[in-house]
């Protein structure tokens, strides 16, 4: 994606995300280290926490191999913790093996199932508009939540 969509994407995501809301979004290193947050610019969107997952192999990259992605928490105002994040299990560093036979960008289905427990309920609405290999829909039907989601080539 390019950065002008990123942008276009967040502004729209911060348009219709719940007051304390939360988004998800995995990251590169290059992003990581050049930082996202150009792209909230005129947002309410703000970075509140990191996940790294350790896949346990080691993938591409221009200098160093990569064996690790980020997953960047965000939320939107009122930025708040206590009564809105549920599970106080996660750890900052996950190892969850993923096979990349189905789909090249995988992502760990328990550890995103864990993330949308901690910040939603049953029967809420999950939606992610670049699903890829469809692991948030595989996560939200195993904690009982509603899936909105779509992908250019799925």
């Amino acid at each position: 994606m390019s950065e002008a969509t990123i942008r276009q994407f967040l502004h729209g995501i911060n348009r219709t995300l719940i007051p304390s809301g939360h988004l998800f979004l995995w990251a590169d290193k290059f992003h990581l280290c050049e930082g996202g947050r150009p792209w909230l610019k005129e947002t309410d969107l703000a970075i509140v926490d990191l996940v790294t997952w350790d896949k346990g192999t080691f993938g591409m990259g221009y200098r160093t191999r990569h064996r690790a992605e980020y997953c960047l928490v965000l939320q939107k105002k009122p930025r708040k913790a206590k009564g809105v994040w549920k599970v106080h299990t996660i750890t900052d560093v996950v190892m969850e093996k993923v096979s990349q036979r189905e789909h090249p960008h995988a992502k760990p289905v328990d550890l995103q199932g864990q993330l949308l427990a901690a910040v939603s309920n049953e029967g809420d609405c999950v939606i992610d508009p670049a699903a890829g290999s469809f692991s948030v829909l595989q996560a939200a039907q195993n904690h009982g939540r509603t899936f909105l989601g779509c992908d250019l080539n799925g």
